[in-house]
C-alpha cells in the first residue's frame, strides 16, 4: 500500500503537467472587427462563426498552441448592402475563399497576459501576426459539465496586405482594422 501511495504521489504533478486538448463553444465565440471609413467614423462588423482547438500547457505555457478557422460567409456590419459589397471580389471574395485561418508559431507568457504569434491566412494571403491575449479565465464548469476557459486577443492588421480593398484609397479603407477575438474554450 505504501508504494502505492508513493506511485500516485509522484505521478500526480505528472498528470497535472500533461496539455489538455479545448475546444470552442461556438454559442460564445467570435471575431469582431473595427476599421474607420473616410477617416470620421468607425465601422464595426464581426465574423460570428469561429472554430478552434487549442492544446494548452499550463506549467510550460510555450508548449500550447491554437489553430482556428473563421467563417467569412458570417460577415456581417448590420448593413445588408454593406455586407454584400464587403463578399465580393473587391474584399473578401467569399465564394473563392470562404474561411480564414490563425495558426500559432509561439505562445509566450507577458505578465499576466500571453503574447501569440502565428501565421494568419485571409484571402488566399498567409502574414505573421502576434496576439495581444489577455486570458485564460478561471475555469468554470458549464452546462455541458465540461470546464470552460476564456481567452480575449486583439490585434491590428493592414487589409491590403492580404489583398482586400487594396484598390480603394485609405480614406475609404483604412490601412488598420482592429481585430478583436473572443474565444470560450470547452475542455476536451
Amino acid at each position: 500500500m505504501a508504494l502505492l501511495t508513493g506511485i500516485l504521489a509522484l505521478a500526480a504533478p505528472l498528470a497535472l503537467a500533461q496539455p489538455s486538448t479545448w475546444t470552442t463553444d461556438s454559442a460564445h465565440s467570435e471575431v469582431d472587427f473595427t476599421v474607420r471609413h473616410l477617416g470620421i467614423s468607425n465601422v464595426h462588423g464581426r465574423f460570428g462563426k469561429v472554430t478552434a482547438t487549442m492544446i494548452y500547457n499550463d506549467t510550460d505555457v510555450s508548449k500550447s498552441s491554437v489553430k482556428a478557422t473563421i467563417d467569412v460567409t458570417t460577415l456581417s456590419t448590420g448593413e445588408t448592402p454593406r455586407d454584400t459589397h464587403l463578399k465580393t471580389p473587391d474584399f473578401f471574395e467569399v465564394e473563392k475563399f470562404p474561411t480564414a485561418t490563425f495558426t500559432s508559431t509561439s505562445v509566450a507568457r507577458d505578465g499576466s497576459n500571453l503574447k501569440v504569434s502565428g501565421d494568419l491566412t485571409v484571402h488566399g494571403v498567409t502574414k505573421p501576426v502576434v496576439l495581444d491575449v489577455d486570458g485564460p479565465t478561471s475555469p468554470v464548469q458549464g452546462m455541458d459539465k465540461k470546464l470552460h476557459s476564456g481567452f480575449s486577443a486583439s490585434t491590428t492588421i493592414n487589409p491590403t496586405d492580404f489583398g482586400i480593398g487594396s484598390k480603394f484609397p485609405d480614406a475609404v479603407v483604412s490601412d488598420k482594422v482592429t481585430l478583436t477575438i473572443d474565444l470560450d474554450f470547452a475542455k476536451q
